[in-house]
């Protein structure tokens, strides 16, 4: 009989404070050789937005962002930033709702979120990071350095945290991936009870993401985990494949 405990989740302790041009797949071998952990065939390794804009650089000095008057009349009307709010508009290619405070956006990359992702929290004083240019290629990089160094097949997947429209509360999704299939297609399958799936499509990558953060969390300064035990397929599509398109979604 199999044990209920076959899939498990592990944070990775011991990661150095991330500066722009670190190799995040190399540090993050280090780190795992330093605590013992090795990584096995499968496992998935979970990686945060953060860090990885981090070390690509994606931080801004806010002092040196000249908000223009869109810019302003929106953090005016919002009482927000204008500072913020000018980024949010720099990284996005629409504003899909504002009000209560809050700027919704449409990043370069599909992704509907608050302030096209801009974020101060752990990045120093004085500057905003924003999202990874191609989040995808982030965990294809670090997935290909992982595996040099430890000789074993893996999945990564890069995270951040969203809002979701009708319900309270944050939760953490992938917004790049590597070696792994984001959904699991089961339409056409039965049920136990033999009810023909229709549309049912899982999106692991999600259910992975939003299960690591409950080890790795917003506050303990624990940007890896990893995830094993979890049946996947092997896939390159890309979290980039997860963005509905704009002719099949009914609130755009």
């Amino acid at each position: 009989m199999p044990s209920p405990w076959e899939t498990k989740i592990a944070p990775v302790n011991g990661i150095k404070r991330i500066e722009p041009g670190d190799q995040l797949g190399e540090i993050i071998a280090a780190a795992l050789k330093r605590s013992a952990f090795q990584l096995i065939d499968d496992d998935v390794v979970v990686v945060t937005q953060k860090v990885v804009s981090k070390s690509e650089g994606r931080l801004v000095r806010l002092d040196l962002v000249k908000p223009k008057k869109k810019a302003k009349e929106l953090a005016a009307e919002l009482g927000r930033d204008p500072k913020i709010v000018e980024l949010a508009l720099r990284e996005s290619i629409r504003v899909v709702r504002k009000g209560h405070g809050v700027l919704i956006t449409e990043t370069r990359h599909g992704f509907v979120c608050a302030n096209s992702g801009v974020d101060l929290s752990n990045v120093d004083e004085g500057y905003a990071s924003l999202l990874p240019l191609n989040p995808d290629a982030s965990a294809s990089r670090i997935r290909k350095s992982l595996e040099k160094a430890t000789a074993k097949r893996l999945a990564v997947i890069v995270t951040d945290t969203f809002g979701r429209p009708w319900r309270e509360g944050q939760v953490d999704v992938a917004i790049g991936c590597s070696g792994i299939a984001p959904t699991q297609v089961l339409a056409g399958k039965k049920d136990p009870y033999g009810y023909l799936l229709k549309v049912t499509q899982p999106a692991v990558v999600d259910e992975i993401a939003a299960a690591a953060e409950l080890v790795m969390k917003k506050l303990s300064l624990v940007p890896v985990a990893v995830v094993r035990g979890v049946k996947y397929s092997r896939d390159e599509s890309g979290a980039k494949s997860l963005v509905r398109k704009r002719s099949l979604d009914l609130f755009r």
